[in-house]
């Protein structure tokens, strides 16, 4: 019934789609090769002259090879103050089944892509309701984006088949302060599903530094925010874990923290490890572990995660310069960190007990200072 009534909000929002680009991969296409790969790997490289996501084919021993560049049709952006970070956040690239969600925050759009194994074919080019956006969420039907500047907010879209729609009653201004400087630290960094999709989490960064819960309606509107202030930590990039706990880095103590969403929408922190490290930003969970970047020292620090949400370190990992977004393979096998002051993403084995093992690297042409990653 849901579906239902949601498929007749689409056909009376469809006048949302005007200036929605014309579709199909416009770059370099895929190329074959005689041994199928295990798995790939897109990177956005937020280039502001043009966006792009080069495809990469993950072969059975986690190395990647690069196969095909496609254009976005937007732009990337470099928001002040920042230096191997250009957007500051986590999640500007989504991929959810055989679609693939990407912002162009120097446009103020997000780009649909159809995923078919290492290929890509752009769908759409759509407003994103804001200035700035910075990361996107989906879950089902659903798909929202955050925008980053003018204080900050968030636009609702329906998902059909991987064709966004956007809502203009799903819109919310976060309120934060448009003049809050620099921009690198003081925009808001990411916007997740909690993993029953009934809440929508932004994290401000030093802008309140907060985490905003928003409940979601039967069909998928956001209500009025719950903020829950943690004042110093800077929360910014954050999943969750199985045991449904938010785990997020802390660039305030240069920490990584659990947390518990409750039904209210009030988060309560579990459990908190300094990392030892300069500008924890971004964080990936694999399982049992936890993955947190941290951009000034250049390295990976590791964690165990218990069910409870208690953290124990596992030590860190150097990675090349300017260490940024992460992902990880969906068997766990392996973890691919963008590193950002020369456009690199390093590749790991994940070995026994959460260790990292090198196993080589990737330069994405125009990466420097480029975030977005996904790995299947």
């Amino acid at each position: 019934m849901k579906t239902i009534i949601r498929l007749a909000l689409a056909a009376a929002v469809t006048a949302t789609l005007t200036g929605v680009g014309a579709a199909g991969a416009d770059a370099a296409p895929a190329q074959h090769h005689r041994s199928s790969p295990a798995g790939t790997v897109f990177v956005q490289n937020d280039a502001v002259d043009g966006n792009q996501i080069v495809g990469y084919d993950r072969l059975a021993d986690g190395t990647l090879r690069r196969a095909g560049t496609y254009a976005t049709g937007g732009r990337g952006l470099v928001l002040d103050g920042s230096v191997v970070d250009h957007l500051a956040s986590q999640s500007s690239l989504v991929r959810s089944g055989a679609s693939l969600f990407a912002v162009n925050a120097g446009s103020n759009t997000i780009t649909s892509f159809h995923v078919s194994g290492d290929r890509l074919s752009r769908r759409q080019v759509l407003a994103s309701g804001g200035t700035a956006p910075v990361s996107i969420a989906a879950h089902g039907d659903l798909v929202y984006v955050l925008n980053a500047r003018d204080g900050g907010s968030i636009q609702g879209y329906l998902n059909l088949g991987g064709t966004l729609i956007a809502v203009p009653g799903w819109h919310r201004d976060l309120g934060l302060d448009p003049n809050a400087a620099p921009e690198f630290t003081h925009t808001p960094a990411q916007i997740a599903f909690t993993p029953d999709g009934s809440k929508l989490v932004v994290s401000t960064k030093g802008n309140t530094s907060a985490f905003m819960v928003f409940h979601l309606g039967w069909l998928g509107a956001p209500g009025k925010p719950v903020v829950n202030t943690f004042a110093g930590d800077v929360p910014f990039g954050f999943q969750f874990d199985r045991s449904r706990h938010l785990v997020a880095s802390e660039a305030g103590p240069n920490a990584v923290a659990s947390f518990t969403v409750h039904a209210d929408g009030s988060v309560t922190k579990v459990a908190e490890q300094t990392t030892g490290q300069q500008a924890t930003c971004w964080i990936v969970v694999d399982g049992r572990y936890v993955y947190a970047s941290n951009a000034g020292s250049g390295s990976v620090s590791g964690y165990r995660i218990g069910r409870n949400g208690a953290l124990q370190p596992l030590g860190n990992t150097a990675t090349d310069a300017g260490t940024v977004d992460a992902a990880t393979s969906s068997d766990g096998r392996y973890l691919y960190v963008q590193t950002g002051a020369a456009g690199v993403v390093d590749e790991f084995r994940v070995a026994r007990g959460g260790s990292l093992q090198r196993i080589g690297s990737v330069t994405v042409p125009d990466g420097v200072g480029a975030e977005g990653i996904v790995a299947s």
